[in-house]
C-alpha cells in the first residue's frame, strides 16, 4: 500500500523487496512452526467478520505444514522476482507503479495459500485477477499489451463465474465456506 503513494522507483522497488524480505523471513518461522504438526492438526487466526442467520463466516488464516510450506514457497519465489524485476525495470518511469501491482499481486497469491473459507479464496483469487490484468496491460501503449490484458481479463471472468457457481453449490451442500 505504501508503494502506491511513492513516485521514486528505486523506492518503491527497495520498500517492495524489503517488505517481501521480511515476508519470507515470516513465512520461515510459520514453517518452523507448523512443521512439527500432524496431518490433522492446524492453527487457526479468524475475525468474526460476517454473519447471516445462522452462519458466520470468518475472515482469518490457517497454518498447517502444507500452508506453511507453500507460504515460504510464494514469498520466496516472490523475493526472487522482485530483485529481478528491480533491475529489469531500473529505467522505466513508471517503475513505482509496477512495484504496487508486483506487491498486490504477492499478497492476493499469500492470500491464496493462507485462506480459511471459501469466500476468502475467491477475494483473493479477484485481487490475483486483478494484479494479472494489470501487470500483463502495464506497457498498455503497446497494442500487444493491451490485447493481451483484455484477452487476461475476459477469459478469467469466465473462469471466476464457474468458480462463484462452484462456491455456491459446495455451501449449499454443506452449509458452510469454511475450509477447516
Amino acid at each position: 500500500a505504501i508503494t502506491c503513494g511513492l513516485q521514486c522507483g528505486r523506492r518503491a522497488a527497495g520498500l517492495a523487496i524489503a517488505a517481501m524480505l521480511g515476508s519470507c523471513g515470516l513465512a520461515l518461522a510459520a514453517v518452523n512452526e507448523s512443521w512439527g504438526m500432524g496431518t490433522e492438526v492446524h492453527k487457526t487466526f479468524d475475525i468474526p467478520w460476517l454473519t447471516v442467520g445462522d452462519t458466520a463466516i470468518p475472515f482469518g488464516f490457517v497454518l498447517d505444514p502444507l500452508t506453511g510450506v507453500m507460504a515460504a514457497m510464494v514469498t520466496f519465489v516472490g523475493l526472487l522476482i522482485f530483485i529481478y524485476s528491480a533491475g529489469y525495470m531500473a529505467d522505466d518511469q513508471r517503475m513505482a507503479r509496477f512495484f504496487c501491482y508486483l506487491s498486490l499481486f504477492a499478497a492476493g497469491m499469500l492470500g491464496l495459500v493462507l485462506a480459511n473459507s471459501l469466500l476468502l479464496l475467491f477475494m483473493c483469487w479477484e485481487i490475483v485477477g486483478l494484479a494479472s490484468y494489470l501487470l500483463i496491460s502495464f506497457w498498455f501503449h503497446k497494442p500487444e499489451a493491451a490485447a493481451a490484458g483484455k484477452k487476461a481479463f475476459i477469459v478469467t471472468r469466465i473462469g471466476d463465474l464457474g468458480f462463484l457457481i462452484g462456491i455456491l453449490l459446495a455451501f449449499k451442500t454443506t452449509g458452510t465456506l469454511t475450509l477447516y
